[in-house]
Formats: structure tokens, sequence, C-alpha cells
């Protein structure tokens, strides 16, 4: 049995485990154990490997990013920023038809922008906004169905821990990816709003309107949100210098870890000044990093275990040649994954799926040569671009069932809705997502635009 088989083989084996409910690190590194076992031909070897391998894997100074916008994550739900972006954003759409769920799209793209997660997204703007919809008289698939979608802005509007990941298992630029899904998350936010005001006019006793606000009370509001706007500026404003600009006497003000601290820590000192973050609070949100940090720890060590067997085979690298000699297209190619995340997003979390599939999809795609409307995309663009899209399917796993978190999530919040009826009222934004997969496979220029203007070559 050739690298390749052997590879296969395991792949469908740790599939089937993880269709079975084994977690998913536990399943990556009980595969990746077993396979290095197997091709060395003696169990000593992965077990001598596996005392290099977590040094090696936690050692990694970018990693220490993913608790730093986890614990900003954390103050922020718990200072009441959320509720303010909800303020804020009702009194100037409330009064539109759909206006509130228009609204509770707006608040969690801004909650994104200084949490990172899209689990905690969904769940603290659900707690803010779902009993407003329900009190004004939205239906329940409306209610529930925005809410979901629009916690998953979350992980798309930077900064985002999938991002962050993908760039360390992608060997790119933490913050050119950053860079690059500014747009695209505008454009989600954008589109999720668009299909609130189609689904309200096709469905016209699914919402209501609000009393206008007076513009005075709206600016009043408005000021309210000056928290997040300085802390996601501050944040992104200060990493987004790059070693092209310093040459030009532009200097970065720090690096993307010490951005995610100087996030936490002004995240937290509002909360302390404001008084929505108590000590019981800070103890809480402590905690709270460390469990989510522990979880994702571990499957990015299972994962290490994986790739690491797959590294052995030179799976990746035959897979890769395979597909140079079938003279397969590389839209097709790419379209073929961008499929299999949408199966494996029926059945898996995000962070699972970026894991698992990147250290064998991205070996194929930066090898192909994409060419769209007469442009070549260069390595590194092909590698932000990919990122970006994997990131939006990944996203739209969130929303899909039946293992969906952010339906769960939201659906936890109203017990007495159906589950069914949360289903129904996703399935207007997948087609929202979809069909913005689609504008950005067409035209990578709307990913690519803002990085090329903020990092000349």
């Amino acid at each position: 049995m050739s690298g390749l088989d052997l590879a296969m083989v395991a792949f469908g084996l740790m599939l089937v485990a993880i269709f079975l409910r084994v977690p998913i690190g536990v399943a990556m590194g009980i595969t990746g154990f077993v396979g290095t076992w197997i091709v060395l031909g003696r169990p000593s070897a992965p077990l001598s490997q596996l005392k290099s391998l977590t040094y090696d894997t936690f050692s990694n100074y970018n990693l220490s990013i993913v608790p730093l916008f986890l614990l900003m994550g954390q103050f922020a739900t718990k200072s009441g920023m959320s509720g303010a972006l909800f303020q804020a954003a009702s009194d100037w759409l409330g009064h539109r038809k759909g206006g509130v769920a228009m609204a509770a799209v707006g608040a969690c793209a801004g909650f994104g922008a200084v949490c990172g997660s899209s689990l905690a997204t969904a769940s603290t703007m659900g707690q803010v906004a779902l009993p407003e919809m329900r009190k004004r008289g939205y239906s329940d698939s409306l209610s529930t169905g925005v809410l979901a979608a629009g916690g998953t802005l979350g992980i798309l509007i930077p900064p985002s821990i999938i991002l962050v990941i993908y760039a360390i298992l992608a060997q790119q630029n933490i913050v050119k990816m950053f860079v690059a899904a500014l747009i695209p998350g505008i454009l989600a936010a954008l589109g999720y709003m668009l299909t609130v005001a189609i689904y309200v006019r096709v469905r016209p006793g699914s919402a209501t309107q609000a009393e206008r606000v007076p513009y005075r009370q709206r600016f009043v509001t408005l000021g309210k949100i000056w928290p997040v706007i300085v802390i996601f500026g501050l944040v992104m404003g200060g990493i987004s210098a790059d070693w092209d600009w310093a040459q030009s006497g532009v200097q970065a003000l720090f690096t993307p870890t010490e951005g995610a601290a100087v996030g936490a820590v002004g995240t937290g000192l509002y909360g302390l000044l404001t008084g929505g973050l108590n000590w019981r609070g800070f103890l809480d949100s402590v905690l709270s990093t460390a469990q989510a940090t522990a979880m994702i720890f571990f499957i990015v060590l299972g994962a290490a275990l994986f790739n690491s067997f797959l590294a052995i085979t030179q799976a990746p690298a035959d897979l890769v040649v395979w597909i140079q000699t079938q003279g397969f297209a590389p839209l097709t190619v790419l379209a073929v994954m961008l499929i299999a995340y949408l199966i494996f997003g029926c059945v898996m979390d995000s962070l699972s799926m970026i894991l698992l599939t990147i250290p064998i999809f991205f070996p194929i795609i930066v090898s192909l040569e994409f060419v769209i409307f007469g442009y070549a995309l260069s390595p590194e663009e092909t590698a932000i671009w990919f990122g970006i899209l994997a990131l939006i399917v990944v996203e739209v796993g969130l929303i899909t069932p039946p293992v969906g978190m952010n339906l769960f999530i939201i659906n936890s919040m109203a017990k007495d809705i159906p589950i069914a009826r949360t289903y129904a009222g996703v399935a207007p934004f997948v087609l929202s997502d979809l069909v913005r997969v689609v504008i950005l496979v067409c035209f990578p220029v709307i990913t690519l635009w803002l990085v090329g203007v903020m990092f000349p070559t």
C-alpha cells in the first residue's frame, strides 16, 4: 500500500470516528499516532515524536494570540458593549420594515470586531436582541435565523481566531489575513441586511416597524459605542503596518500578539471603569478563556499528530502530483474543496474543519495557477484569497443542520421555539452566504484590493 493509499484509508476512518461523535482532537491524535506506528513499524516512534512535537507545537509565539483574543471577547461580553451596539443600531434602523433584525446584524458585526468568536457573538447578541424582536412581534423563524446567521460575523470580521489558526497553518501574515477579511466581512453584514429586507417583503407578517427615533437621540446612542470603535481602531490600526511600510518611515505600533494584549487590556479597563466588569465577572472571564484555550490547543495537538503522519506518508505531495497530471481546471479543484467544506460543516465545527483540511488542501491550492479575467494570482494572493473563501464556507457550517452550533445556541435561548423553525429561518441567510462565495470566487480583487493598498509590493 502506497503512502497516499494509507493516508486516504486513515482519513476515511478518522471521518467515521468523527461522525460517531468521537472528539475531533482525539480522532486526529489517535489516527496520527497509529498511522505513524504503521508507517515506521515500531510503537516507540510516535511516542518519541510526541515528546518533541508537543513542545514544538505550543512554543509557537503566534498561538498566544488565541487566549488573548478570547479574553478580549469575554471582557467585551461582561462589560455591556453588546447592549450599546444593539441600541444604537436599533435607533437608526428600527423604524424600517424588519429594522430591528437589521439592527441585530449590525450589532453582531460591531461585536465581532472586539470578540473574534462566532459562538460568543451569537450567544451575547442573542441575549440582547432576541427578547426585543419577540416583544415587537417578529416571527420565531426570522428572530432566531437572523441571530444565528449574524453570529457568524464574529469569525469573519477581524480579529478572528479561525483566521489566526489558518495563518499559522498556511504560514501567512496574520495582519494581511485580517485586512483581507475586512471587505468580505462588511459584504456579509450588508448581505444579511438585504436578506432581511427581502424576507419581510416576501412574508409581510414576519416583522413590524418601530417608531422613528429623533436624530438627537440617535446620535446620543451612537456616541455610546465609542469603546468598540476605539478598541477596534487601536488593535487593527496598531498592527496594520508592515515591513514595506516601515521602510518608508511608517512603523507598526505593535505585533499582532501585542495588539491582542492591548485589546484585552483596553476592553477589560473599559469594563472596570464602567462597572460592567466586577471581580466575579473577571474570574469567570479568565476561567472561560482558559477552558476554551485548552479545548482549542488540544485539537491543535491532535491535528499536529495527524499532520505529522501525513508528512511521513508524503500524501499531500503525491496528491498534488496526481491532480496536476489529471489536468483539472484550478477553479474546478477549488469548487470541489468548497463543496467539501459545506458537507463537513453539517457534522463538524469550524476550527476542526480548518485544522483537518488545510494541511491537505493548501499544498494543492498553492500549486495551481489561478488566472481570473486575465489576472494571474501570485502564490501569496492565492493563499490569502483561499483562506477567506474557506473561512466563509466554514462560517456557513455554523448555521447548517444538523450540527450548526449557532442554531443550537440561539434555540437554547428560546426553548419554546421548535428547532425546525430556526432551520427554516436561517435558510435565506445560507443562500446569501453562497451567493457571496460565488462573487468572491469570480472577483478575487474584492478580497485582495485592500491588502494591495496597505501592503504594496
